[in-house]
Order: structure tokens, then C-alpha cells, then sequence
């Protein structure tokens, strides 16, 4: 860990919601060198208190001026949020923002960054995006495949816990669940049709090309990440009734020959990746094993029957609270100068868990 003049001032502008919770458990669980946490809200929310790890806080009134004098700021908002308030908090004089939302990610000025991958895209950056949830799950199981063998079709059908959506979208799954088994009927507000006991193939708007604004992300992001712009990426998202940990079934056409064997070797030694793939003992990936946890798990590693010996069908699993969230955004601050902690730091773990009802 980083020595005491090496400590920063952290803020969180969202602090209240899924994504906002697990940055601060973050914070605490890889020892990033915290002098100070400020937590920002809305005004309805301002004046609140939380006991986090870093002891009690109490919950601010969102404002520029006061955002401005932390060093590293994350931003757990929307979109229109960060485009509001992105250029005067990134003004000079201004904190390192970490950007959740998608506003920037496609920016060709602002770095999209998942750094086991690509931390050298950041540079001397002050705005960073963190990239799409399904995005980072699906880059951690593809990134050494890519540099090992080269990608050519990437194939991805996504099965999205409710978390997705934030709180309110886990609640909405627990109560409509709950009624179902009382005999009622689910209600909807969150999804567009009832989750419980149903998969909605539904993910964001629809756009004039058929696909969702979700899968689109998958396509574009992929392609920002990698260095890639005519990678062949395509993606069906699915909404499923599981609280948290999305799951995701790959095919891959790769440019030079590949083994189910030689790609799980690679896949066990790559960082942030478990590889969980012994079919025999019922071992494989699961939103139930891989919630909570930092790595992302792959599995089901088999030679592809449409591709032969230049593809690979693989399942991969991720919380993605944490490796598309949370975690990644945390790793940036860590891989970024304002803060020297070491980035190496192991990530196989689990998430520590904090008085913060957001499923862990």
C-alpha cells in the first residue's frame, strides 16, 4: 500500500445508490489509500448518515464547488448527469472523474479504460469511462483469447440479473416474486414486463437496426476497448430473474488455431479470470458463485461446431456490480498517477460485506 503522504481525497457523487454502495466497499477491501471520503446526493438525501468502513459520513448536497475539492471523484450517476457537470468538475485545478455512465464512453477523447486491458489509454486523462457492465464481463474472458490467438467473430448472448438495474430493480424482482408465490400477479415498473419466473428479451431501447441500445454497447465498447473497430461483435441481451452476476455465453472465430485446452490454460493464468470448468464434478460458472466476487469466472470451454479449430463456445460469469462497475472504477483510480498504490494487488477475492442492503 502507498505510504501516508500518498493519500488522497476520494468523493462519490451517487453515493446512494447499487453502483455508489460498492465503490465505498471497494475502497475498503483493496486498502486504497483513502485520507478522506466525501458522499454526494441529491438534495433529498443530503444530510443522511452512513457508518461505512471508513467510519460515519454524513451525505452532502451534490455541487461542483464542493466536488472539486476531492482528488479522485466517481461518478455512480446518469448520463445526462456527467455531461452536465463534467467539464467544470474535470476544469483545471479539478479531481481525476471516473465516469459510470455511458455518456463519454464513446468519445474518442475520453479513454475507456478496463486495466488489466488497456490502463495505458489513460495517460494524463482527467475524465475516464468505465465501461458497460456486459462489456467488461465479456472482456476479461476475450482479452487473452484476442491476444493469444486474434479475434474475429464474437458472438455473445447475455442473461442479466436484476441488479442491472440498480436497487429499485432488485426490489421490484423480491416483491414480484413474493407475490407470485402468494398467488398474486407481479406488477412492473422497472422492467417492461414482470421479471419473476420470466425472461424478458429487453435490455434498454430498441434501435432502428433491431438491436438494443445494450447490445449495441457490447458491439461499440468491445471495439473501443481492444483497439478493434471492425471486430465482428454481436449481442442478445436478456433480462433473468437472479438478483445479481450476469451470465454470458460466447462463441468465438479466432484468426489462428486454438485448443479447448491450450485456452483454458491461458484463460486459469489470466488476471481477474477463475477458470471453473470441470464439467464432470458439476463445476462451471453461476450467478450464485460468482456473485460477490472480484474475478470473473469461465467455464464450459469447448471447441466450437461451427468454427472448428479456429473458435472456442465458452460461459462466463461476473458480478457485474463489481467488475462492471465498482471494481473497474476503483482499479482505474488505482492505475492512474494521482494515487501510487500498486494495481497488482490481488483481485481474486470476495467482497467484504458492510451494513449496505445492495445484495452481498
Amino acid at each position: 500500500m502507498a505510504d501516508a503522504k500518498a493519500k488522497v481525497t476520494v468523493g462519490i457523487a451517487g453515493c446512494t445508490g447499487a453502483v455508489g454502495l460498492e465503490i465505498i466497499k471497494v475502497l475498503s477491501n483493496r486498502a486504497y489509500p483513502v485520507a478522506s471520503l466525501r458522499l454526494f446526493a441529491s438534495a433529498r438525501s443530503a444530510g443522511k448518515k452512513f457508518e461505512t468502513p471508513f467510519g460515519e459520513i454524513v451525505v452532502e448536497e451534490f455541487s461542483v464547488e464542493a466536488a472539486r475539492e476531492t482528488q479522485v471523484l466517481f461518478l455512480a450517476v446518469s448520463g445526462s448527469f456527467a455531461k452536465e457537470h463534467s467539464a467544470a468538475l474535470t476544469a483545471e485545478g479539478g479531481p481525476l472523474v471516473i465516469d459510470n455512465s455511458s455518456a463519454y464512453r464513446m468519445d474518442p477523447a475520453v479513454p475507456l479504460v478496463v486495466p488489466e486491458i488497456n490502463a495505458g489509454a489513460i495517460k494524463d486523462a482527467r475524465l475516464i469511462a468505465n465501461p458497460n457492465c456486459t462489456t467488461a464481463i465479456a472482456a476479461m474472458a476475450l482479452w487473452p483469447l484476442h491476444t493469444a490467438y486474434g479475434l474475429k467473430k464474437v458472438i455473445v448472448s447475455s442473461y442479466q440479473a436484476a441488479s442491472g438495474a440498480g436497487v429499485e430493480g432488485m426490489e421490484e424482482l423480491k416483491v414480484g416474486c413474493r407475490d407470485v408465490l402468494d398467488g398474486k400477479e407481479a406488477g412492473h415498473k422497472i422492467f417492461t414486463h414482470p421479471l419473476p419466473f420470466n425472461v424478458i428479451p429487453h435490455i434498454d431501447s430498441f434501435d432502428e437496426n433491431g438491436y438494443t441500445k445494450e447490445e449495441m454497447k457490447v458491439t461499440n465498447e468491445t471495439r473501443k476497448i481492444f483497439e478493434l473497430p471492425d471486430l465482428a461483435v454481436s449481442c442478445t441481451a436478456v433480462r433473468i430473474p437472479t438478483l445479481r452476476a450476469h451470465s454470458e455465453a460466447i462463441t468465438v472465430e479466432t484468426e489462428k488455431p486454438v485448443s479447448a485446452d491450450e485456452a483454458r490454460s491461458l484463460l486459469a493464468a489470466a488476471p481477474g479470470v477463475a477458470l471453473v470448468d470441470n464439467p464432470a464434478e458439476l463445476q462451471y460458472p453461476m450467478p450464485s458463485t460468482a456473485t460477490c466476487k472480484y474475478d470473473v469466472e469461465v467455464g464450459r470451454v469447448r471447441q466450437s461446431l461451427i468454427f472448428g479449430d479456429h473458435g472456442l463456445d465458452l460461459f462466463v460469469c461476473g458480478d457485474q456490480l463489481l467488475r462492471g462497475a465498482a471494481l473497474n472504477a476503483v482499479l482505474i483510480a488505482e492505475a492512474c498517477k494521482v494515487c501510487k498504490h500498486d494495481i497488482s494487488t490481488p483481485t481474486h477475492a470476495h467482497l467484504d460485506t458492510w451494513d449496505a442492503d445492495v445484495g452481498c
